[in-house]
C-alpha cells in the first residue's frame, strides 16, 4: 500500500460528493439542538446543577474524548508468562528485548461522552465510569479528564464552576431545546503533509470555541485574539504561525504553544476516520469555517455491542466469536489507535472492518467505508500488541498471539 490513502469506488463517490457541501452543513445527523455536552453535577453536599458542561476550557461535545487509565485488565491473564516477562521491539532494523510489565505498560480509557452514562468520582483520582451499554470501568487518573473542575451554565444558578473533589456524581443527558451555547463551535479544513482533513476543530487540544482566545507574540507585542476572529492559521517555521485575521490583518505570531512547535497538537474530528491529532511536524494550514452545526446529540450514541468477527490465524485457521483486542479493548465503543505521517488515529472499533498485521511495526486497517490505512506506532498496531482473544458461543476461548495474526475481520 501507498503512503496516500487507499479509497474504494464507494468512498471515492462519497468524498466527492462531500466537497459540494457547503462547510458545516455535513454529517450533522443530529436528533436534538446541540450536540453540546449536557447533564447534571451532583455535589458531595447533596446540590444538584443541571445545564450546559465543559470541562475546565477544554471538551465541550460528545464526541470530545473522555481518558483514563484501566485498573482492571480481566484478560490479562491470558497472555503466556513468558510474553509478559520478556517481549521486544524493532529499532532500525535491530531487536531490543525488555522486560515487560502490565502495570509500567498501563492501559489507557478512552471513550467519546456521548458513549458515556454516568460519571463517580471516588477518593483520590480514581473514579467509576458507567457507560451507556451498561458497563462500569474504574480508571486511576492517566488524564487531566479526571481531577477536572466542571463548569456548569445552570438555568436558574448561571454559570457554575465545581472543583472535581466536591463533584458526587455526573448524569448525561440529551440538551433541551432551549439549552444552545451561545459561542460558535469551531470547525475546518486542516492541511497536512497527509491529507486535508475535514471537521470540528480543537486548536492546541483545547480551543474549541469561538469566544476561546488563540495568544500570541506580534512584532507590536503580546495579542490575544479570538478564535472566531480567524480566517486561517498557517505554519510559517517550528516557532512562528501566520494568522489572517476576518477584517483582512495578517500577524506573523510566535512565543507561546499556541502557535510554534510545542502546541499539544490539533485535534480534528472528521467523520470519515473519527478523531485524528495532528503533530506541529504535519501541520500545514487550517482554514476556519461559519456555520452553527455542532456535531451530533447524546441520543446518537446507541448502547454499545460486544466486538464480534473471524480471526485468521497465519497457519489459515479461522476462530469465530466474541473479540477482545489486545487482551483489552471488547466493545465498539472502543478506540483504535495509529499513527502515520505525523497524525494520530483515534478511530471507534464501530468503523473498522479488518485489521491485518503488515510487519512488526504497522497494520493494515480497512474501515467499513471502505477507507484503507496503514497504521503504526501504537501497540494496537505493533508487535507490542497482547494478541487477540476469540470467545466462542458455547466453545472453548481461543488466545491467538499477535505475531500469530493474519487478519481480524469484524461483524
Amino acid at each position: 500500500m501507498s503512503n496516500a490513502w487507499k479509497l474504494s469506488g464507494i468512498a471515492v463517490a462519497v468524498l466527492l460528493s462531500s466537497a459540494e457541501v457547503p462547510l458545516l452543513a455535513r454529517g450533522s445527523g443530529a436528533t436534538e439542538p446541540t450536540g453540546a455536552l449536557y447533564g447534571t453535577v451532583e455535589t458531595d453536599g447533596g446540590r444538584k446543577y443541571t445545564g450546559l458542561l465543559r470541562w475546565d476550557d477544554e471538551e465541550a461535545y460528545w464526541d470530545d474524548l473522555f481518558n483514563g487509565a484501566k485498573t482492571k485488565l480481566p484478560y490479562i491473564d491470558r497472555l503466556p508468562e513468558s510474553e509478559r516477562s520478556h517481549r521486544g521491539i524493532s529499532v532500525l532494523g535491530l531487536r531490543i528485548d525488555y522486560d515487560w510489565n502490565e502495570q509500567d505498560e498501563g492501559r489507557q480509557f478512552i471513550a467519546r461522552f456521548g458513549d458515556i452514562q454516568e460519571i463517580r468520582p471516588r477518593s483520590g483520582e480514581k473514579v467509576d465510569v458507567v457507560m451507556k451499554g451498561g458497563t462500569t470501568y474504574l480508571l486511576d487518573d492517566g488524564s487531566n479528564d479526571i481531577g477536572a473542575t466542571i463548569v456548569i451554565e445552570d438555568a436558574e444558578d448561571g454559570r457554575v464552576e465545581i472543583p472535581w473533589k466536591k463533584i458526587e456524581r455526573i448524569d448525561f443527558a440529551a440538551a433541551p431545546a432551549a439549552a444552545s451555547p451561545e459561542a460558535r463551535r469551531l470547525s475546518g479544513d486542516v492541511t497536512t503533509e497527509d491529507g486535508v482533513f475535514h471537521g470540528f476543530v480543537q486548536w492546541d487540544s483545547q480551543e474549541c470555541l469561538s469566544t476561546d482566545r488563540l495568544d500570541g507574540y506580534s512584532e507590536d507585542g503580546k495579542i490575544s485574539v479570538p478564535m472566531g476572529g480567524i480566517r486561517s492559521i498557517e505554519k510559517e517555521s517550528r516557532k512562528r504561525s501566520r494568522l489572517e485575521l476576518k477584517d483582512g490583518r495578517t500577524l506573523s505570531v510566535h512565543g507561546t504553544n499556541d502557535v510554534d512547535s510545542s502546541i499539544r497538537g490539533i485535534l480534528v474530528e472528521d467523520e470519515r476516520f473519527g478523531r485524528v491529532k495532528v503533530s506541529w511536524d504535519a501541520f500545514q494550514k487550517v482554514d476556519f469555517g461559519v456555520g452553527s452545526v455542532t456535531g451530533r446529540g447524546y441520543a446518537d450514541y446507541k448502547p454499545a455491542t460486544p466486538l464480534r468477527g473471524t480471526v485468521t490465524d497465519r497457519d489459515g485457521r479461522s476462530f469465530k466469536g466474541r473479540i477482545v483486542f489486545d487482551l483489552d479493548e471488547s466493545e465498539s465503543w472502543e478506540i483504535l489507535n495509529g499513527d502515520r505521517n505525523g497524525v494520530e488515529y483515534s478511530i471507534p472499533f464501530r468503523m473498522v472492518r479488518s485489521i491485518a498485521p503488515h510487519d512488526d511495526e504497522t497494520s493494515d486497517v480497512t474501515l467499513k467505508s471502505g477507507l484503507e490505512l496503514r497504521l503504526g506506532e501504537s501497540q494496537d498496531v505493533t508487535e507490542r500488541n497482547a494478541g487477540v482473544l476469540v470467545l466462542p458461543e458455547g466453545g472453548t476461548e481461543q488466545y491467538v498471539p499477535w505475531e500469530r495474526v493474519r487478519r481480524i475481520d469484524f461483524d
